[in-house]
């Protein structure tokens, strides 16, 4: 399992066929010209900072992937499958596809193998560089041996509990601890009553609230901890 990064992605994606995009002249270069009207540039390949730089990127990479034979999941189109008959030997490839990294899962490496026609048709054709094993990915530590793929969020966790709680997980919380406190139909009900009345949350707690239930707990709920959903 690889980890394959696209250098200067944005500037590898193609504008569509008639489309037309201006932006001002870069800090340096004159703004105006010889008659008084304001230049302007005509971009002729996506870059950084234009709105659609992404999505002609990926406009680029799809298509190139199903050309080569992968097929798009459709629950989650961001993941390509392909699998091939080499000699004789049925070979695969799993891609993930996150902005300007590939994350590549394969069956065999030899020289002749799936993968390896890949990689050569891939550097080819883009600029791209190998970084090696997948070791971390968006903060899901992955650890792999001949049988299984580990993924765990352990020193996540710890950096969330380093942020929420600087003093350390108070002794209730650390054991056979439900979720909520017997007082939260009070609390409930005093937010509503408030609500009624037209004040307004304190906005410190709220986004303290949505950062931390909303955000980072629902993430490790989907990726590696289900049990606390």
């Amino acid at each position: 399992m690889r980890r394959w990064d696209f250098v200067a992605v944005y500037l590898q994606g193609e504008l569509e066929d008639g489309e037309v995009v201006y932006c001002h002249p870069p800090p340096g270069y004159e703004t105006t010209g010889s008659d008084g009207r304001t230049r302007m540039c005509r971009i002729l390949k996506p870059v950084y900072g234009m709105a659609q730089a992404g999505r002609r990127w990926q406009c680029s990479l799809f298509p190139r992937l199903q050309f080569w034979g992968f097929k798009q999941c459709s629950s989650d189109p961001c993941v390509f499958t392909c699998t091939k008959d080499i000699n004789g030997v049925s070979q695969s490839i799993i891609i993930g596809c996150y902005v300007d990294d590939l994350f590549v899962l394969y069956s065999d490496d030899s020289t002749n193998s799936l993968y390896s026609s890949f990689k050569t048709d891939l550097s080819s054709r883009r600029n791209v560089e190998d970084e090696g094993p997948v070791s971390d990915l968006l903060n899901v530590d992955v650890t792999t041996d001949a049988n299984c793929v580990l993924l765990e969020q352990e020193r996540y966790i710890a950096q969330l509990v380093d942020t929420y709680l600087p003093e350390g997980v108070p002794t209730a919380f650390q054991r056979n601890h439900a979720p909520a406190g017997a007082d939260l139909p009070l609390v409930i009900a005093a937010a509503l009553d408030a609500k009624a009345r037209g004040l307004t949350p304190d906005p410190t707690l709220r986004t303290t609230y949505q950062s931390l239930e909303v955000g980072v707990l629902l993430y490790c709920a989907t990726q590696t901890r289900p049990n606390i959903a």
